[in-house]
């Protein structure tokens, strides 16, 4: 195979280099990438997130919550299957059965106190609600 003359075979060496360069930089004119959107940061949490129980993963989430004497909270089941929002000693709350994909609320106890609860239907599932 016959080959190029010097000065010409250092011509394509050049251009190859220079396009496998351009090729890594993306080809780009020299000026900065431009700046994604910031995001903006989420807010503050609201009243009605706060006096929120959810259920996802045969958990409660939060584990333990703060709640005002006769708040509503709002229990929002996010697993397929059902579960119960129960006060552990006495009658001092109690959702009944909340089917999956399916929300409920009670009415916090006028009482303040630490009142532990549990789901009915799957015992291990334990959080506490204080009154405060």
């Amino acid at each position: 195979m016959p080959s190029l003359p010097r000065s010409r075979s250092a011509g394509v060496a050049v251009l190859g280099s220079l396009c496998f360069v351009l090729l890594l930089t993306g080809c780009g004119d020299g000026g900065t990438e431009p700046t994604p959107p910031r995001s903006t940061p989420p807010a503050s949490p609201t009243a009605a997130a706060a006096d929120q129980i959810i259920i996802r993963g045969f958990a409660f989430k939060p584990t333990s919550l703060k709640i005002r004497p006769g708040a509503t909270i709002t229990v929002v089941n996010q697993d397929s299957v059902p579960h119960t929002v129960t006060a552990t000693e006495g009658e001092a709350f109690d959702t009944g059965e909340i089917a999956g994909g399916q929300s409920a609320s009670f009415t916090a106890p006028d009482k303040p106190g630490t009142y532990p609860f549990f789901c009915s239907i799957h015992p291990y599932m334990k959080a506490t609600l204080t009154v405060a």
